[in-house]
């Protein structure tokens, strides 16, 4: 089993835990498992083409999966899995001063 971290935004699919447990071999596999247990997640995670959206970071006991094999990348029993949304916006450094 892998303990993944669920965002805020995607608890709503989860029953509000912010954590939960799957086996997975893989990233993509931990997907395709998180979304039988939770419908919907996948299509919020990845695209239609089931690659990974580029606002979503998700990370294998803190290291960024595309560092690594990206959703080929192995799990091991008791790994970590943190999903991030990416967060945009603020100030440009250089528009501040204008």
């Amino acid at each position: 089993m892998v303990k993944v971290r669920i965002p805020t935004p995607l608890r709503i699919l989860t029953g509000g835990k912010s954590d939960v447990e799957t086996a997975a071999s893989t990233i993509q596999t931990m997907i395709d498992s998180l979304n039988g247990q939770f419908p919907g997640l996948k299509d919020r995670v990845c695209d239609e083409q089931g690659e990974i959206r580029r606002f979503v970071n998700i990370y294998l006991n803190e290291e960024d999966i595309r560092f690594l094999q990206g959703k080929d990348t192995p799990l091991r029993e008791g790994d970590e899995v943190s999903i991030v949304p990416a967060i945009a916006g603020g100030d440009h450094p250089d528009e501040r001063h204008r």
